[in-house]
């Protein structure tokens, strides 16, 4: 099992459909001082409207903000990019920076790039997924959720999700959003912006590892206890039910299983290989702990429809509950799915074993 290297570069994915004031929220927290030592790559330099009085010029690619965040250009593939900015790093060609924010276009489903992250060998050396932040029009989100899926999936795996436009909303519409995404994600904190501005430090540090307490806080990772099945359905009343009635956010499920038995890591490997290989595509995300009989302590997974992060062994348990527990982020893939399917593959597994004996 690997351990998360600690001084790898954290990374960030902010997403959110189109006018979702996802580039409002972007130029707003690269001019924040918080943002120093920060590299943000972004599409194109004009889409956040930087300017000019305000930034130092390094190459055709990257500008330095006078609040010290290094902004950079998608050059080709991102692969490239983030391996040309970790060696340009490296050789002090440019600014040291310890926190990396990827911004991905309005229409963009978030998974392809947590796979770069999770695939490349280069990439998961130097870097680790921190987060993924989904901004929400707080007039529109609920409207635009009907109508378009990647904005359902876009909030389905985010870990913050940034309510904007605030300032334009009444109370009534933020609650029924607000009551949305929580049925829709329990776990993802929820904060509220007007004209983009927030405190960045309510959006980064969602990752496994806590860089207050330089430790592996996997409880708050994992926020297992929030995919509770009556979580976000206490206060669901009749027109919230309607607003979602046979919509893409239907399909979206949130949930945690549990697992009472030890078992050997081969058969929950399979069983999760067998559900990625399967039915990867309905599977948004994935974090779990599990407690496998070939390890005294815990053994963390993290994965994104068909790609794992190499799983990580943790020094010791968070508390006194040793049950496996996998949170599921799902499109039209139910609880009783997958557990039957984790029933059937430990019992043919129990059979072959008996044979060979």
């Amino acid at each position: 099992m690997a351990k998360v290297e600690v001084d790898s570069l954290p990374v960030s994915v902010i997403t959110g459909f189109l006018g979702s004031g996802k580039t409002t929220l972007l130029n707003r927290l690269i001019q924040h001082p918080n943002m120093a030592k920060t590299a943000v790559v972004i599409n194109e330099f004009g889409e956040i409207g930087i300017d000019n009085m305000l930034v130092e010029k390094v190459d055709d690619d990257i500008v330095l903000m006078s609040s010290g965040c290094l902004c950079c250009t998608i050059r080709g593939e991102l692969v490239d990019t983030l391996k040309d900015l970790f060696k340009r790093r490296a050789k002090q060609e440019i600014p040291d920076f310890d926190r990396l924010v990827i911004e991905t276009t309005g229409l963009a489903d978030p998974a392809p790039i947590l796979h770069t992250l999770m695939s490349d060998p280069f990439l998961m050396g130097r870097y680790r997924l921190d987060g993924v932040i989904s901004t929400a029009d707080a007039m529109l989100a609920l409207d635009t959720m009907e109508q378009h899926e990647e904005a359902v999936k876009q909030a389905a795996v985010a870990d913050r999700v940034v309510i904007t436009k605030v300032d334009m909303a009444d109370d009534d519409a933020i609650a029924k959003l607000e009551g949305q995404l929580r049925r829709l994600n329990p776990a993802a904190a929820i904060h509220h912006a007007a004209h983009g501005e927030i405190d960045p430090m309510l959006l980064f540090n969602a990752g496994l590892y806590d860089p207050e307490t330089k430790s592996l806080d996997v409880q708050r990772w994992l926020k297992a206890e929030a995919y509770d099945d009556d979580h976000g359905h206490e206060h669901e009343d009749e027109h919230e039910h309607e607003h979602d009635k046979n919509r893409h956010s239907d399909q979206i499920q949130a949930y945690c299983v549990y697992l009472e038995e030890r078992l050997p890591w081969e058969q929950v490997a399979s069983w999760l290989e067998l559900l990625t290989t399967y039915r990867g595509d309905d599977i948004l995300r994935i974090k779990g702990m599990l407690n496998v009989a070939e390890s005294e302590t815990p053994v963390v997974v993290h994965g994104v429809q068909h790609m794992f992060h190499p799983p990580v062994q943790l020094d010791a348990w968070p508390d006194d509950d040793h049950r496996s527990r996998i949170v599921f982020i799902t499109r039209g893939l139910t609880r009783d799915v997958v557990e039957n399917m984790l029933t059937a593959l430990t019992k043919k597994q129990g059979e072959g074993a008996i044979q060979e004996a």
